[in-house]
């Protein structure tokens, strides 16, 4: 299982917020592009970057930080604020490996399907942001109603291999995932990428061993130092079984 750490984007600056709060933000550095590059150094694989401002607008608005970060020749996912074809192309435009579907994909389900024409299901990745088993929109500010597994059974028949599963109740907590749901949704098939309340080395041990799970984004617990990488191997924690056959 590879761990990715974490960007979070507000005002051009590298924060975390508490349960997906705007109101409780903690700030951890004005540059967010020197931030991607210690992780980089370390041996970072992969960086999770979500445009907070951007998931509050509708539209991207750290573009420019984006690109500044791809250009380190690390490969990026991307998300908040992707509601259209166009906002995906300039995203992958400023050099984005990944994009991340979430709002739009409750909303519109068909942006989904012509996303994973257009860029391809391993570019095209859906995230599940859930609070009490619901997924939450726009910002985390809204509950749409829509239970977080039958939008993952949805996404599968359209195409999509690999989903970001957030659980907004356990992020920016260190108090420990939600392991129940996280392997109720992996069950359902596609590869996760689980996110939100990683504090220790034995939660991503834990999550390690869930069927399918292929990674995990840690944030806060790496800027506070709960949990420390000092050597690239760390970046890898564990052995999944992955039924879908995704890569790792």
């Amino acid at each position: 299982m590879l761990v990715i750490p974490a960007i979070d984007l507000r005002e051009g600056r590298c924060v975390r917020l508490f349960q997906g709060d705007f109101a409780q933000e903690t700030s951890y550095s004005d540059d967010p592009v020197d931030v991607a590059e210690g992780w980089k150094r370390l041996g970072a694989e992969r960086l999770h970057i979500v445009d907070l401002d951007g998931a509050r607008a509708g539209e991207p608005r750290q573009l420019e930080i984006i690109r500044r970060i791809t250009q380190l020749g690390i490969p990026v996912q991307v998300g908040g604020g992707l509601r259209n074809i166009s906002h995906l192309r300039a995203a992958i435009g400023a050099g984005v490996d990944r994009v991340i579907l979430g709002t739009a994909a409750i909303e519109n389900p068909g942006l989904m399907i012509e996303a994973v024409e257009q860029f391809d299901a391993e570019r095209v990745v859906l995230g599940v942001d859930a609070r009490d088993g619901y997924v939450a929109v726009r910002g985390w500010e809204e509950t749409s109603g829509v239970p977080a597994v039958e939008i993952i059974e949805q996404a599968l028949e359209n195409g999509i291999l690999r989903v970001v599963y957030t659980d907004i109740e356990r992020d920016g907590t260190l108090t420990s995932p939600n392991f129940a749901e996280t392997e109720r949704v992996a069950a359902i098939g596609p590869a996760i990428i689980a996110s939100g309340g990683v504090a220790r080395w034995d939660d991503l041990r834990h999550l390690s061993r869930v069927r399918n799970v292929e990674a995990a984004i840690v944030g806060r617990a790496l800027y506070d130092g709960t949990i420390v990488i000092s050597d690239p191997g760390q970046w890898r924690v564990g052995q999944n079984r992955l039924e879908t056959g995704g890569p790792h």
